[in-house]
């Protein structure tokens, strides 16, 4: 058994469907399947069943996937230690960062990271930050949106302003009527957009609600004459001159969303996770 069929018991665990396991680590359906048969037929046992609405451990499962947890720590282990016994920077760096982040600035950022150190190989599961926050302790490095960590070191990156846009204007004395399209987030976003529309209510009432998955998704949608939508600056700075946006205040205050990046301490003793934050809060990135 390789470390990366226990890998994907995890995964297969943890997401409950082949066709959506095969999705997040970009291989071919058939191919999980094929490597689920092997693995079943090397432990003798079914590992999961198959139900409706997703993979279900079988007892025997349930031991299989424990010991999957208990390799893959015990791997990992022994890698911090010959990275950290090494003068050399290298071993794996963790890393699970917000959607929003990992396409907007991440790729730049670990671009100069592993030209400088190319013998760190990079691990990195993006997603929506919620998300993120319930697994945290898999990762050496946690970058998240909204309500920093707990029990975590956090280190405040950038406030992402928030805008709402539209393709028609919005009247100084009239109240504006249109739909609003949201893109999927965590809660705390929804909430500070819930929550200055209700303390603006009488300038601007969403008439209904579009919802998509993904944020360029919705850009392209009110680019279209959709409907508003609200934004952070982040993603949206070139849009201020081709459309009709308001900038989101309460009491005279600009209302944004917070990116922090989040860590065990401890980790901070492995060269390549010290060096990575060294250059991550030392960016600019509005």
């Amino acid at each position: 058994m390789r470390i990366e069929d226990y890998m994907l018991l995890l995964k297969l665990n943890e997401i409950g469907t082949i066709r959506g396991t095969a999705k997040a680590i970009l291989i071919s359906q058939p191919a999980v399947t094929q490597r689920l048969k092997y693995m079943e037929e090397y432990f003798g046992q079914t590992i999961f069943i198959r139900t409706s609405k997703r993979l279900v451990p079988t007892p025997s499962g349930e031991l299989i996937l424990e010991h999957a947890a208990t390799v893959i720590e015990k791997e990992q282990t022994i890698k911090n230690k010959i990275a950290q016994s090494s003068k050399e920077v290298q071993g794996t760096l963790s890393i699970a960062c917000s959607s929003l982040i990992s396409q907007r600035f991440l790729p730049s950022i670990l671009g100069e990271f592993t030209t400088k150190y190319p013998k760190v190989a990079i691990d990195l599961v993006t997603g929506i930050s919620e998300n993120i926050k319930r697994h945290h302790k898999n990762y050496h490095i946690c970058i998240i949106r909204g309500e920093k960590l707990k029990e975590s070191t956090c280190i405040h990156l950038f406030d992402d302003p928030l805008y709402i846009f539209d393709t028609e204007p919005f009247p100084d004395d009239t109240l504006k009527e249109r739909p609003l399209i949201s893109f999927k987030s965590d809660d705390s976003m929804n909430e500070l957009v819930d929550h200055w529309l209700y303390h603006h209510q009488e300038e601007i009432k969403p008439v209904k609600t579009i919802t998509v998955d993904q944020i360029e998704t919705c850009k392209q949608l009110m680019k279209q004459g959709l409907g508003m939508a609200v934004l952070p600056e982040s993603v949206s700075d070139s849009m201020k001159e081709e459309y009709h946006f308001v900038p989101l205040h309460l009491e005279e205050t600009p209302v944004t969303r917070d990116t922090w990046i989040c860590y065990q301490e401890g980790v901070k003793q492995l060269p390549q996770v010290n060096h990575f934050i060294n250059s991550i809060t030392s960016q600019t990135f509005l």
